[in-house]
């Protein structure tokens, strides 16, 4: 199992997120995210030593032009899409991707395992909402997901944080996803609370 942080929009969250040992850090892309990252931090991605640690780029509905420039600047990143994009879409730029699924109720069951999105080599589970294109800081209902089964695994997403991990964990999802349960306020990660986290997951 693995373990990402993600929505990371400063060097010192990131510097720990690597030193943590985490398996991937998330960088949201999108215009309307809160934590969405900046030019300056972007420029200081460029020469940054993540070591083990894999980024993770996160869009909603880009365009193939934006995801180069941001391929370009991370070329070992992982792509991440939360829009509309088709397969053929995220495929194009010859990267491992991660397509999420906005989960509502049971009536989203046969979205997650319609296999819409063949190529990728994960799905990413998260909480639906009207507004948001996620980064909700809400769980959705967990038993409509206990007996699925996904060729690629899933990535679990969605209001994680150190008092529900262990249920997260007992899901036994390829990857869980911490995004604001790690924030002291909104967009602002806690090394504290980073720590806590990735205890309570390398102990789970």
């Amino acid at each position: 199992m693995k373990l990402k942080f993600c929505g990371l929009s400063t060097l010192d969250s990131l510097k720990h997120a690597c030193d943590l040992g985490a398996h991937y850090a998330g960088f949201i892309f999108a215009d309307r995210s809160p934590r969405k990252v900046d030019q300056e931090f972007m420029d200081q991605l460029a020469s940054f030593n993540f070591h083990q640690t894999i980024p993770v780029c996160v869009f909603v509905n880009p365009s193939a032009a934006f995801v180069e420039q941001v391929i370009a600047s991370l070329p070992t990143a992982i792509l991440q899409f939360h829009g509309d994009e088709s397969d053929e879409f995220c495929s194009q730029f010859n990267k491992p991707f991660w397509k999420s699924i906005a989960v509502k109720d049971a009536s989203s069951l046969p979205l997650i395992s319609s296999n819409s999105h063949p190529s990728a080599q994960g799905i990413l589970l998260e909480t639906f909402s009207v507004n948001l294109d996620g980064g909700t800081g809400q769980t959705f209902d967990w038993d409509i997901i206990k007996d699925i089964n996904l060729s690629n695994g899933y990535v679990l997403a969605g209001g994680i944080n150190a008092s529900n991990i262990d249920a997260a964990i007992s899901l036994n999802p390829w990857c869980i996803d911490i995004n604001s349960g790690v924030e002291s306020q909104l967009g602002l990660k806690d090394t504290l609370l980073m720590t806590e986290i990735i205890q309570r997951f390398n102990h789970g």
